[in-house]
């Protein structure tokens, strides 16, 4: 076990412990170009994954015995760790658990990320949020899209901030492994992924094409029907409206997921999941 760094801070009331505080709203994100990451989960791939990003990372003693592994991977990296009393830690966020990291934003373009991540030897699987707001449903797509083995993920339009404390627990440190794009007009992110060789499928409840058909023919689908063997742009659509009817006819494709049984519907979360997996297992 590494040794544990002493004390530091003591004081809730410091300005320190307010200006990590205040990283909860987002204009202080915006002016400052940091953000907050709560809980051992979301700093021990933080550290692992985008230490170079990491400004400082913070723990109460216990927490440092508890997660051993994050304090080696910080102090291994050269990393700024400070030791705080537990009323410090809460006093810089009700959520951390003992354990928090201060991280500077990463923006990347949509033309550089598709760049970055497009390879002669497999296809692209992207998703998008169209004008997602809720925090949770966000994470949790973030997260299913870095569990299907997406490339990137990408907040289209009027979505929510990617560094909302709530969209940053929601993905269980799924935001470091792969690149997030943000404050792009859907239109354009269209455009983008067709560029890099993208179907772009919109998921909603009335599309013509039904996906478990869309597997079946996968790798030899005909002439007109998507291949989901083939690189791929999932769009998700607003929790509550889904995908308005413009953004429907931007996709090449609208794929419906099949309810077998009585469920009124699936939601966003979910739905982005049957999905993205569905295209990854035809890729691979």
């Amino acid at each position: 076990m590494p040794r544990i760094p002493d004390v530091t801070l003591a004081n809730p009331r410091a300005g320190r412990v307010k200006q990590v505080r205040a990283l909860s709203g987002r204009s202080a994100r915006a002016k400052h170009g940091q953000f907050l990451v709560e809980g051992p989960q979301g700093v021990r791939e933080a550290v692992r994954h985008a230490s170079a990003r990491v400004r400082d990372v913070y723990l109460t003693a216990p927490a440092a015995r508890r997660h051993p592994e994050i304090l080696d991977t910080a102090l291994a990296a050269g990393l700024y760790v400070h030791l705080g009393t537990p009323e410090v830690l809460d006093a810089m966020s009700p959520d951390a658990q003992g354990v928090l990291a201060v991280v500077r934003t990463d923006e990347p373009e949509l033309g550089e990320a598709l760049d970055r991540r497009r390879s002669p030897d497999r296809p692209l699987l992207v998703a998008v949020l169209a004008s997602v707001r809720d925090p949770g449903n966000a994470g949790a797509v973030i997260r299913a899209a870095d569990a299907a083995g997406a490339d990137l993920v990408v907040l289209a339009g009027e979505s929510v901030d990617v560094h909302n404390p709530k969209v940053v627990r929601s993905t269980a440190g799924s935001l470091f492994h792969l690149p997030v794009v943000t404050g792009v007009p859907l239109s354009d992110v269209v455009e983008g992924v067709r560029a890099a060789g993208c179907a772009v499928l919109a998921a909603d409840g009335t599309g013509d094409h039904d996906l478990d058909d869309l597997l079946d023919v996968a790798g030899a689908s005909p002439e007109g029907v998507p291949d989901l063997a083939a690189s791929a742009a999932w769009v998700f659509g607003n929790e509550a409206w889904g995908l308005p009817s413009e953004d429907r006819a931007l996709a090449d494709a609208v794929v419906r997921v099949p309810i077998r049984g009585r469920a009124e519907s699936l939601n966003l979360a979910t739905a982005a999941t049957v999905c993205l997996y569905a295209s990854g297992r035809a890729q691979r």
